[in-house]
């Protein structure tokens, strides 16, 4: 059976989290979880899972399911590791549409069909990918819905002060307790974008990788409603970060600094960690807003005061 382009584009996340290190060797796959994470249908993951297993990624074992053989090293050269997430394609029309106002909040499948030239099948992966990003939604009946994001540096600004405040906040919850299989999980991801990933993985997978890490970390206050103001506020954010692309260089940085926090709580020192944590966040914000940008920000009014 041929494999839909949706399957195809679900393998290459898979494989890109795998090679991450966010999804460790040996780990059973849960199709369901999959069809719910990429809110699709069992079907194009199962054919991804597939596709994986027949390239040597995964292994399909009988009456079980799919289990990750090892981390696939991403080899310098392959279309992977020399695609950016920035290049033009319909994905990035479609948000930088919505990012400069554009397009309207509501619109039907054969207005942005025709606005893009896309079959139905390619405005479907389009809008899937949306979804999962957290900035499109499927209106009940007939059409789609674009939902809140930062759209200026003022906003993206406002956002990380408030990141500030919540996370570090988070890990003094008195209901704190440190999942130590998934702060293992996260020091062999940070490891591996060190060693490779920063060069080599798409853009998009870079940035996902740190928010992924900053999702966890929020998750142990046992308080679902940090969480749920992370992963929103993360979505918001997502789209104006890609757009202004990834330094590289400067994700090394990032990278070491969440190795400190998980070392200090890998000793359970939660109240330094905590700070290292606020600390992180300030001067992220400060190296990922260009000069012109905090220059906007402080005319609407939002810079430090």
């Amino acid at each position: 059976m041929t494999s839909s382009p949706l399957a195809h584009r679900i393998a290459g996340e898979i494989k890109g989290a795998i090679s991450a290190g966010h999804i460790a060797p040996g780990m059973h796959l849960s199709v369901q979880r999959f069809a719910e994470e990429f809110y699709v249908s069992r079907s194009p993951v199962r054919q991804a899972m597939e596709l994986l297993a027949g390239s040597g990624v995964l292994e399909h074992r009988r009456n079980r399911g799919f289990f990750v053989r090892q981390a696939p090293a991403v080899e310098a050269g392959s279309p992977q590791a020399n695609r950016p997430f920035e290049e033009p394609n319909e994905y990035q029309r479609l948000a930088e549409d919505w990012l400069t106002s554009r397009l309207p909040a509501d619109v039907t499948e054969q207005f942005l069909r025709d606005r893009y030239e896309l079959t139905k099948a390619q405005l479907t992966e389009i809008m899937v990918r949306a979804v999962r990003e957290g900035w499109a939604e499927r209106k009940p009946g007939y059409g789609w819905r674009f939902l809140p994001v930062a759209k200026s540096w003022g906003t993206f600004e406002q956002i990380y002060r408030f990141r500030a405040l919540i996370e570090p906040a988070a890990m003094l919850e008195p209901a704190y307790r440190i999942d130590h299989a998934v702060l293992a999980r996260h020091r062999r991801a940070q490891e591996n974008m060190l060693e490779f990933g920063i060069e080599r993985l798409p853009g998009e997978q870079v940035l996902d990788s740190s928010a992924h890490f900053h999702e966890d970390i929020i998750r142990f206050s046992g308080n679902p409603f940090f969480q749920q103001a992370l992963t929103r506020v993360n979505r918001m954010r997502r789209l104006l970060e890609y757009r202004s692309g990834v330094d590289r260089q400067r994700m090394y940085r990032f990278c070491r600094e969440h190795l400190e926090v998980i070392a200090l709580l890998e000793r359970e020192e939660v109240l330094e960690a905590s700070e290292r944590l606020r600390r992180h966040l300030a001067g992220a914000l400060q190296t990922k807003m260009p000069a012109d940008a905090r220059s906007e920000a402080r005319g609407s009014g939002t810079a430090e005061r």
